[in-house]
């Protein structure tokens, strides 16, 4: 493993989604990522989605790097064996309800007592205090009170979900961003770790741009738009003749200018009234209607075709077929050919961000349950024995 994280290790208490991606993330860059699983079963993301045998695509990209640690925590040794490898390591991510290792004894008061350097990312729905922080969380109650459910979807239908894990990934990013930020205080000599404390509901709160400002000042209430983005015009999505839809963003001064007369309307180009963003804002539907018209008449490749001419931002809306045909995706390197352990090729996305000096890199897909047991377990010196114990295979050594 190399990499701009090489040296740095990671032990990951967590299921599903929002601890194993940011967990993902540090593997991803070089960080030796040991992941603690149940020996009934291991994670359940293992099962989510379309499988392959009997385990989930999904697995194979969201723990590609990580070592895989079967360990019963709910027996003494196994407990223990998950302590002595938190105070090995530089950070410690899990998204348990708050108090959830306290009760098996991987508290932070007991892990930072062993390691005072130790960074732990504790990711929960509300936080760790607050008069929520015992309530279950995941991520789609996190997208809802964080402000951008009732936002999304059409004025007309309930509000609408993103068709991803939204609220989940973003408590994810916001975690790996406070595990780099505090591991740089620790490595820099101004002090010693500390908790990363990461909620599912503020991770979506903190995208939610001027929503509360809005509100405090002017008593606004942002309400949901559809494709369109409330007061910034024209930014929306358009229809075109053969049943697509394109998105179009024509919404800085002279990007409107060229938008509009490429769409053969130069009066609207021309318009005093609508050289900035708060005149157009005032005709926003009359806007919409001129690109409607235009967009209805033609192809959506005759459509994109004219605004690349005329340098407007647009784009189609991409399905999975779409993007595993873009060639650009694969000049990127975001689409990765890989096989699975028994050999079945496989695509899987590339990884982000590019670093010029040190990329990212994928070196093997999900493991195996407790495929690295042994191996880990070793180097902290237990015996055959004491590693069955703790892993809960009491009869596989002697």
């Amino acid at each position: 493993m190399s990499g701009p994280l090489h040296g740095i290790r990671v032990v990951e208490f967590g299921t599903l989604i929002a601890a194993p991606f940011a967990a993902r993330l540090f593997a991803e860059f070089g960080a030796e990522v040991i992941k603690i699983e149940s020996p009934e079963g291991g994670d359940p993301l293992r099962k989510w989605r379309q499988l392959h045998g009997d385990t989930s695509l999904w697995w194979s990209l969201q723990a590609r790097n990580k070592k895989s640690v079967a360990l019963d925590l709910k027996s003494a040794e196994g407990a223990e064996a998950a302590r002595q490898l938190a105070a090995s390591a530089d950070v410690v991510i899990e998204n348990f309800r708050p108090g959830g290792l306290e009760k098996l004894g991987l508290g932070w008061d007991v892990l930072s007592a062993m390691n005072p350097d130790l960074v732990m990312v504790r990711i929960s729905g509300y936080g760790q205090d607050g008069p929520y922080r015992d309530r279950p969380g995941f991520g789609a109650i996190g997208e809802a009170m964080g402000g951008i459910r009732y936002t999304t979807g059409d004025p007309s239908t309930p509000p609408a979900r993103v068709g991803i894990s939204l609220g989940d990934s973003l408590a994810s990013l916001h975690g790996v961003m406070g595990a780099l930020m505090a591991l740089l205080r620790v490595k820099t000599g101004q002090g010693g770790g500390q908790v990363v404390d990461v909620s599912l509901v503020e991770s979506v709160f903190n995208l939610m741009e001027s929503l509360v400002p809005e509100h405090a000042m002017f008593g606004t209430v942002r309400e949901r738009t559809g494709g369109a983005l409330p007061g910034i015009s024209p930014s929306n999505t358009y229809p075109t003749a053969d049943g697509g839809f394109v998105v179009i963003a024509g919404n800085s001064d002279p990007i409107f200018r060229r938008l509009m007369r490429a769409i053969g309307r130069v009066d609207l180009a021309d318009d005093a009234a609508l050289a900035t963003n708060p005149g157009r804002v005032l005709r926003n539907a009359e806007l919409d209607a001129a690109i409607t018209h235009w967009t209805s008449g033609l192809h959506i490749d005759a459509v994109l075709a004219a605004l690349d001419a005329a340098d407007v931002p647009a784009g189609r809306i991409y399905s999975a077929a779409d993007i595993v045909a873009d060639p650009h995706y694969r000049a990127r390197g975001m689409l990765l050919e890989t096989t699975l352990p028994d050999g079945q090729p496989i695509t899987l996305p590339g990884i982000v961000p590019k670093l010029s000096a040190t990329p990212g890199q994928m070196h093997w897909t999900g493991p195996a349950l407790g495929e690295h047991t042994d191996q880990v377990l070793a180097t902290l010196g237990m015996t055959a024995a004491a590693i069955a114990t703790a892993s809960g295979r009491t009869g596989d050594a002697a």
